[in-house]
């Protein structure tokens, strides 16, 4: 596998939002000279892990990396370049939020080489954002998406549904008026309720009630349904997309390709010298700050995986896409047999409940299936 995929990871915001267990932080300041320094440093100490390898997507997340001065952003990607080989079909996606601020950076980050913006957006009704924290009007957000449209060839936007109180009739108001806006993708996750953030705790005490089951999948048959009426087909559990359009960084993720994590609390996974490690970095930044001008870097994790760990997370991974897993791509791709560490019994019963459709050479998951998609995964391996 020589393919290489970069995730630099940028762990400020203005402000958390109470829905989010990202590792993301608010700094009244930040050094960026240090910052910079800092992640070049560890940009050259992955490259000592990865020479060689051609990489084909770099991917700014957070945090709200588009917080970070567009300098900074274009010495990262030159340090890239200089060190890997890169595709000719490289992607460079950056993650922001559609404050006025940010925004007015748009021209300058796409000057900097960032050719395809990802907008957290997450609702298009004003009191929605209130409830989600967001420090955005939906003046703001449209304001946004139509200067993204403009300046960069290829975007996409967040939207959170299946929040409290939410009806069938409201998301699907809202998802039109959405893929009005949209140009190819969208990204459209449910609510849900992650430990150790504001909302774990309010939902504890009862602040608000959550759909229940069959109002979820009801609301995730909707949004298929109609997506796929304006040309935007389901490629992963939370993604929608026309032709060429996918997100080609996050298909490295669900294909199981090789990936570096630059940041603090940043993941990778890497092959070297035959065996596959999973790595990651110190999530404190400023800890991950003070090791990297120490030792040259943050990482905390560098440990190899067996085939059964490989395999749990790449069926994880691979029943996610809507394509699923073709076992004879698997095996040139990976190297091993996923088909040795499932159990088929369990596959001929989920197939028989339609949650699985399968051949010789195919395995994935259906509609139905994709609804419970961490319970199946965890039955059969």
């Amino acid at each position: 596998m020589n393919s290489l995929a970069v995730y630099i990871h940028w762990p400020f915001c203005l402000s958390k939002c109470p829905y989010c267990d990202f590792n993301s932080h608010v700094r009244e300041k930040v050094e960026m000279d240090r910052w910079q320094a800092a992640l070049l440093r560890e940009l050259d100490y992955m490259h000592t892990h990865t020479a060689g390898r051609t990489v084909t997507s770099i991917f700014f997340g957070g945090g709200t990396p588009s917080l970070m001065p567009p300098s900074l952003v274009a010495a990262l990607i030159d340090r890239v370049h200089a060190l890997w080989p890169c595709s000719n079909k490289l992607e460079i996606t950056l993650e922001a939020n559609p404050t006025s601020v940010e925004i007015d950076k748009f021209r300058e980050l796409k000057a900097a080489g960032v050719e395809r913006a990802s907008l957290g957006v997450q609702s298009l009704r004003q009191e929605e954002l209130s409830f989600l924290g967001r420090g955005h009007s939906v003046q703001e957000a449209k304001k946004a998406i139509a200067y993204a449209a403009e300046v960069f060839e290829r975007f996409s936007f967040d939207l959170i549904y299946a929040r409290p109180n939410q009806t069938l009739k409201q998301w699907e108001e809202e998802l039109k008026e959405a893929l009005a806006l949209a140009r190819g993708h969208l990204s459209l996750y449910q609510l849900t309720i992650e430990e150790n953030t504001a909302f774990y705790h309010a939902y504890a005490k009862g602040a608000f009630a959550m759909p229940d089951e069959e109002t979820a999948e009801a609301l995730y048959r909707l949004t298929e349904e109609i997506t796929g009426a304006h040309g935007l087909h389901a490629y992963e559990v939370s993604n929608y997309a026309g032709p060429d359009q996918k997100s080609r960084h996050n298909l490295s993720y669900w294909q199981g390709d090789d990936y570096i994590g630059v940041g603090p609390g940043a993941h990778g996974r890497v092959t070297e010298g035959g065996v596959r490690y999973a790595t990651q970095t110190l999530k404190s930044p400023e800890r991950w700050l003070e090791n990297v001008e120490k030792r040259g870097n943050g990482v905390e994790l560098w440990d190899a995986t067996d085939l059964p760990t490989q395999a749990m997370e790449m069926l994880m991974m691979g029943l996610r896409l809507s394509d699923g897993i073709d076992y004879e791509s698997f095996i040139s791709r990976h190297g091993f047999d996923l088909r040795d560490h499932i159990n088929t019994t369990k596959i001929r019963l989920y197939q028989s409940k339609g949650l699985l459709e399968r051949d010789d050479d195919l395995l994935k998951t259906t509609l139905a299936g994709r609804l419970v998609l961490n319970r199946l995964t965890a039955e059969l391996l």
